[in-house]
């Protein structure tokens, strides 16, 4: 086999990495903004979730449910 064709097939075996190496930084990017929109949706019901503890306490104590 020539060098040329030697480095022929060596740059297409790079070409080929490089391809996948692309698909997969795209993919990871999308997986991370992803991840970020699902921790932003968790913090909003996480607040809502304390928000109604707050009333129900209130409620609570409104109605002398409570111990003290």
């Amino acid at each position: 086999m020539s060098d040329e064709v030697t480095n022929e097939l060596i740059y297409e075996t790079l070409r080929r990495v490089q391809e996948t190496l692309s698909l997969h930084t795209q993919y990871h990017l999308e997986v991370k903004e992803r991840l970020g929109f699902l921790e932003q949706q968790y913090a909003r019901i996480s607040r809502r979730v304390d928000r109604i503890d707050e009333r129900l306490d209130r409620v609570e104590r409104r109605l002398d449910l409570t111990d003290a």
